[in-house]
């Protein structure tokens, strides 16, 4: 029985915040928050930047701070907390998986912020900010394949025969500008007087897309060129 009332009264003695300290707290995790917001919008890069997610990762910092507040050292508020958030259901796709990076880096500084370890929320984020500005600008893990998807509209007339024999000016333009090229789809208009070919394209590293664009709008009976990135080379 003495052991069961230690534990109790051990537990009823959980750390009371005086309004300064929760106030420095809160702030140092405001701070934070904005820190990670701004790292994450000067090292973005894509199509999938949220304005809304920067605003999240400063929420969170403060709000993880105040939660870790109220939890002290209590055990039973934890498990209280825990039931709690249960009941909530984040149905949010993270669309790049660098975003998480950033969400656990938020969590990480209000939980740093509201236990009042701001040396360790300090250098830590400075620590995290540097190194995603060097990742930034050395650009590191981009794979540069310069992969793409060509698709054009020919005339029918210029593919009656076999390539062999007839070698249209676009197969030879094809095999000038690009290392590899494979012919993925070849699709007959509703009136059969012309093709839509689609290929498969690497260029070659001296070779520039735009004067590849070009030169396949200029070749006669063609027309309707488009040309897209390969998703492999799509930072998104």
């Amino acid at each position: 029985m003495t052991e069961v009332g230690e534990f109790i009264n051990m537990e009823k003695m959980s750390h009371i915040y005086d309004p300064i300290e929760i106030l420095i707290n809160l702030g140092a995790s405001f701070i934070l928050g904005m820190i990670v917001s701004i790292v994450y919008k000067f090292t973005h890069k894509g199509l999938s930047y949220s304005q809304s997610f920067m605003i999240t990762n400063i929420f969170i910092a403060i709000i993880v701070s105040m939660v870790i507040m109220v939890i002290g050292n209590n055990l039973a508020r934890a498990f209280a907390l825990v039931g709690a958030l249960s009941i909530i259901r984040f149905r949010t796709v993270v669309k790049d998986t660098k975003d998480t990076a950033y969400i656990f880096w938020a969590l990480a500084s209000g939980l740093a912020a509201g236990t009042g370890n701001y040396f360790l929320a300090v250098s830590g984020s400075a620590i995290i900010s540097m190194v995603a500005y060097i990742l930034y600008i050395t650009d590191y893990g981009s794979v540069h394949k310069s992969e793409f998807i060509l698709q054009f509209r020919v005339k029918r007339e210029k593919t009656d025969q076999s390539q062999e024999e007839l070698n249209p000016d676009y197969i030879s333009l094809i095999s000038k500008y690009s290392r590899i090229s494979t012919l993925l789809h070849v699709e007959s208009s509703g009136d059969g007087k012309s093709l839509k070919v689609s290929y498969d394209i690497v260029m070659k590293k001296e070779e520039g897309i735009d004067k590849f664009i070009s030169s396949i709008n200029a070749v006669e009976g063609i027309d309707e060129v488009t040309i897209v990135a390969a998703k492999n080379d799509i930072d998104y």
